[in-house]
């Protein structure tokens, strides 16, 4: 997710690629703290600063707009669309299935993904393919290995099952879903 971080001071800006983990300070030096959801701005030499925070929650492309997740198929995302795919879901479960082109586990799983989502009629079935286009995105989930399947509930990672596991897959989907 890229965190741009705007000062109301003139031509200011804090932009943080998440691509390449650092900030990139434009005229004046400000420091900036993020930690997990909470940001922390800190004054520097005791001028007072305001800041507008905007994360990539915040903008929805038009090909974000455009995709909508259906119940009973798996829809593919992309770094666009994942975020504001998952917070139209609501409080419904989501599964995201984090997979490869050239993944064989991800290919046998692939089919019986499907047939899930066929049959959880309450669950929002994904898949995105962690290409270099997604890379930002498979990084700030947490990707390790593939394939990955995220769990999410309330726009929260609930649970993760890696590797080509239905069982467990399955197991997770259903105490999810009881939440």
């Amino acid at each position: 997710m890229a965190l741009q971080v705007y000062s109301s001071a003139p031509r200011t800006s804090v932009v943080q690629n998440s691509a390449l983990q650092g900030f990139y300070i434009s005229k004046q030096a400000a420091v900036v703290c993020v930690a997990g959801d909470y940001t922390q701005l800190m004054r520097r030499k005791g001028r007072d600063m305001s800041f507008r925070v905007k994360s990539s929650l915040d903008a929805t492309s038009a090909a974000a707009a455009a995709v909508v997740a259906e119940v009973g198929r798996v829809t593919e995302v992309s770094m666009e669309t994942f975020w504001p795919i998952v917070e139209a879901a609501g409080d419904k479960t989501v599964v995201l299935d984090m997979y490869t082109q050239w993944c064989g586990p991800c290919k046998v799983m692939a089919p019986k993904y499907q047939q899930l989502s066929e049959k959880y009629d309450d669950v929002v079935f994904l898949k995105l393919d962690c290409n270099n286009d997604n890379r930002p995105l498979a990084k700030e989930l947490g990707l390790k290995v593939v394939p990955t399947f995220k769990i999410l509930k309330d726009s929260k990672i609930v649970k993760e099952v890696t590797g080509a596991k239905l069982d467990d897959l399955v197991v997770a989907i259903e105490n999810a879903r009881s939440i």
